[in-house]
């Protein structure tokens, strides 16, 4: 029971946000001011529903068996804290750490700036074009430079810039070529599959996938920096759903590129499925956790493993699909969800 919202809630600290949620339903929906509140605290009782699971699920139009279905935000807290042993969470907060643990997933060259001199900055840069300096912790692309080698007079410049300590990078990687496929749809970004396993009695298994892609000229997928996520179909190998924003505005087709989005395939499918749930199994003591996997020529590779797993876009609406949320497979891989 979320008392400690409601309490939150009727003591004014959240009532302001509340507010403009209930505005937002009555806007779409037409449904009573006073009703909705209510359904909005009865939903945060019965669910572990804020109002902003309660707009973007549309609970709204939910009945109670559809409802409670979704992996709400207190209970995706609930299974990150279970399942994954806080003790171990260093390897995913931390660049330099991920990147050694699972460096036979990254498909890529990853160098830590602490364990380089100048002389093996060199040979990382001698003939690329460009790469990337990555803090050691950050989230949702903060502090990434894509850098252009010729844009220094000398390598002892670049290796000055990218070890200032103003700068707070770790890691420098080498720029991933993207399959064709996958680099159409938004040539900008590394566009990346979003999939996320659950570990059960050592058996990993594939909760669901999303493809994200970058818009508006920028490098990275991330939504917080206006990118798009769709719905995936990893046994499809295709889209099957809208782009959605984080500002939930849909799109049928890229913005960028005009490319449709539903019916859209991408290959390497049984081998990113191989991949991730070989990958689900190096820290065992964490067993829920989304992998961003990019798709080169080659093969697929990770990019990142996120420890708090999203639960908002996998069960954002789409038209044509039942409102059901993701309780119901995650109890078919033997995980019991807090009611």
């Amino acid at each position: 029971m979320n008392l400690g919202y409601i309490k939150r809630v009727l003591g004014g600290a959240s009532f302001g946000k509340m507010k403009e949620a209930i505005g937002v339903v009555h806007e779409k929906s037409g449904k009573n001011r006073v009703l909705t509140f209510f359904d909005m605290l009865g939903c945060s009782v019965k669910y572990g529903a804020g109002y902003n699971d309660y707009i973007i699920f549309e609970f709204y139009k939910l009945k109670a068996a559809q409802r409670k279905t979704y992996l709400t935000r207190l209970k995706n807290k609930y299974l990150v804290t279970t399942l994954n042993d806080d003790d171990y969470s260093y390897i995913f907060d931390e660049k330099n750490v991920f990147d050694k643990k699972f460096a036979a997933f990254l498909g890529r060259e990853v160098l830590d700036l602490e364990d380089i001199d100048e002389a093996r900055f060199e040979q990382f840069v001698s003939g690329k074009e460009f790469f990337f300096a990555k803090p050691y912790v950050g989230e949702s692309g903060k502090g990434i430079e894509k850098i252009r080698v010729a844009d220094y007079a000398s390598v002892h410049e670049l290796y000055a810039y990218v070890t200032d300590p103003e700068k707070r990078f770790g890691v420098i990687e080498e720029v991933i070529e993207q399959h064709p496929d996958a680099a159409r749809i938004y040539p900008y970004s590394l566009n990346c599959l979003r999939v996320v396993t659950l570990l059960n009695e050592g058996k990993p298994y594939i909760l669901y996938a999303v493809f994200k892609m970058g818009n508006n000229g920028k490098f990275v997928d991330n939504l917080e920096n206006g990118g798009l996520a769709c719905h995936f179909d990893l046994d499809k190998g295709e889209i099957i759903g809208p782009g959605h924003t984080s500002a939930l505005v849909n799109y049928d087709a890229h913005p960028a590129t005009g490319i449709p989005f539903v019916g859209y395939k991408l290959p390497f499918m049984e081998e990113v499925k191989e991949l991730v749930k070989k990958a689900a199994l190096v820290v065992p003591e964490f067993r829920y956790v989304g992998w961003d996997v990019c798709l080169t020529p080659n093969g697929p590779a990770i990019v990142e493993g996120n420890d708090y797993p999203a639960y908002d876009f996998p069960q954002l609406p789409d038209a044509d699909k039942p409102a059901i949320g993701l309780i119901p497979k995650i109890e078919s891989f033997g995980i019991k969800v807090k009611k």
